[in-house]
């Protein structure tokens, strides 16, 4: 079979998407474990907040891009809401991305390059929440594609509160 026929149907050939991750990298990272630092008494009762942070941007190399992942952890006492730990954590890959279309790269840079480097977070978070004197923290999954549909929505209603004329006031 020839690979430059045309394929059938008349349908256009689509290139095959490409990804490779060049790098991962620990931008920036700092633990607080605020039990250790002044102590704690009585029951405690962890309720524990995750806050995700993402960012993507082109490097001058073609087809080359860098991913940045920002998890804020926080872990509250349910009693009194004293902090227990403290965790911020930015994670970065550089990614080579070929054949996404144009239209389709900003949602593929901010989804799917998240989800291939969440697992190492994950692992980062537990080692570091169990090497602070905590349980090891395992992350519940991060579902990438509603958080880039409500930065989506944030920044659509921000765009329609700044361009809504001024109301006159009397």
């Amino acid at each position: 079979m020839n690979d430059d026929a045309p394929a059938p149907n008349g349908a256009a050939q689509q290139t095959p998407v490409k990804m490779q991750v060049l790098a991962q990298y620990i931008r920036d990272m700092s633990f607080e474990n605020i039990v250790a630092q002044k102590g704690i008494n009585g029951d405690v009762k962890p309720d524990v907040q995750v806050q995700v942070n993402l960012d993507a941007k082109k490097r001058p190399v073609d087809n080359q891009y860098e991913v940045l992942t920002k998890f804020t952890v926080t872990s509250k006492n349910k009693e009194d809401q004293s902090v227990l730990f403290a965790l911020e954590l930015e994670y970065g890959g550089v990614f080579h991305i070929e054949g996404v279309p144009d239209q389709q790269l900003h949602p593929f840079l901010l989804i799917e390059c998240p989800r291939m480097l969440f697992p190492y977070v994950r692992r980062i978070v537990s080692d570091v929440t169990r090497d602070g004197g905590f349980p090891p923290l395992n992350l519940d999954n991060v579902d990438f594609v509603a958080i880039y549909r409500q930065e989506l929505a944030r920044r659509a209603q921000a765009e329609a509160a700044e361009a809504a004329p001024a109301v006159p006031q009397a």
